[in-house]
């Protein structure tokens, strides 16, 4: 699992790939869209996406980022970093604590479970002969045992797996409904002063996306984003403890989701692909406190064996060596 991983490494690239609605839509592509005036609905492929586009938590965060900005008086492509920002730091960055407190308990525990498990495997093979167990039903009271014993060690210590995954839970539909904000009042779609927000965020940009109702022309926002993402993988690959084949699979898996977001985030206007970069932005730097010492003992997370007093030199070294070798 990688952990505090950037939420556009998170969508599956078809859900990424049905924000790439059309820009600016005149009046009669809104009819069409809101099946208005008669027109025809929208096909049943689409249905899913119009019922995410128009729901009440999509709803809730357009209000939310309506009355930031307003409250903040910030330019729209301030106000959107500061709430990427905001989320990160307020929601995400507590479960990535806790997600990295439920992980080192578990790497903590293996010396104890390979030792349970191999104290386990010679009381299995006594039983199996003193009652002519076959390899098979041997073979299933380890297993059977094994498991219960696992699961009362991680009842003791308070780290199961599953708490490990509350941040994706949470992380991706909060991912999704603010790109669906945006997205909406990027078309003037917005529940509330649609055309008029659009209107805003069509002068509310700066540097190369003065337009943020629009994609970015020059790639440099698709492409940071590539490069962050790329390297917020990079950094979980070069951790100390060897990497499970599950995660290699998701390691490379992760890498090409990075590289497949950079023609998508081209194709969506300017407000999201700001919000996608400043979050994987956030994201990194949550990784790399995360890392730091004095930040795990505030977050009271257990040591490790593969915890170092100095991780960033060692990430710079890793990434040296790795790309740059003699």
């Amino acid at each position: 699992m990688v952990p505090c991983a950037s939420p556009a490494l998170l969508v599956a690239a078809s859900a990424a790939r049905s924000l790439r609605a059309p820009l600016r839509p005149g009046p009669r592509l809104l009819l069409l869209s809101r099946g208005c005036g008669g027109a025809s609905q929208p096909s049943a492929s689409w249905a899913w996406y119009e019922a995410l586009s128009t729901s009440a938590p999509v709803a809730w965060m357009e209000s939310s980022l309506v009355a930031l900005q307003a409250a903040s008086g910030l330019p729209w492509w301030a106000a959107v970093v500061a709430a990427s920002a905001l989320l990160r730091t307020g929601v995400t960055l507590p479960l990535a604590a806790l997600q990295s407190r439920v992980l080192a308990k578990l790497e903590n525990l293996k010396p104890e479970i390979h030792s349970l498990a191999k104290h386990l495997r010679y009381e299995v093979s006594v039983c199996a002969k003193q009652w002519s167990w076959s390899e098979k039903e041997a073979r299933f009271h380890f297993k059977k045992n094994l498991k219960r014993i696992v699961s009362e060690l991680y009842v003791r210590d308070n780290c199961h797996p599953l708490k490990a995954t509350l941040l994706v839970w949470i992380q991706i539909p909060m991912w999704v409904f603010v790109s669906m904000a945006l997205r909406n009042f990027s078309i003037g779609r917005a529940a509330a002063d649609g055309f008029l927000i659009q209107e805003q965020l069509s002068t509310g940009g700066i540097l190369w996306f003065p337009d943020l109702t629009v994609p970015d022309s020059t790639w440099i926002l698709p492409i940071t984003l590539g490069l962050l993402n790329l390297l917020i993988v990079e950094i979980f690959a070069l951790r100390k403890t060897e990497l499970s084949r599950l995660q290699r699979y998701g390691t490379n898996f992760f890498r090409g989701v990075s590289v497949l977001m950079i023609p998508i985030a081209a194709t969506v206007p300017s407000a999201m692909a700001l919000y996608w970069v400043s979050s994987s932005f956030m994201g990194l730097s949550h990784n790399l406190l995360l890392r730091s010492p004095a930040f795990r003992r505030l977050c009271h997370i257990p040591r490790t064996k593969s915890d170092s007093d100095t991780p960033y030199r060692d990430i710079a070294a890793g990434i040296y060596a790795k790309y740059f070798p003699k």
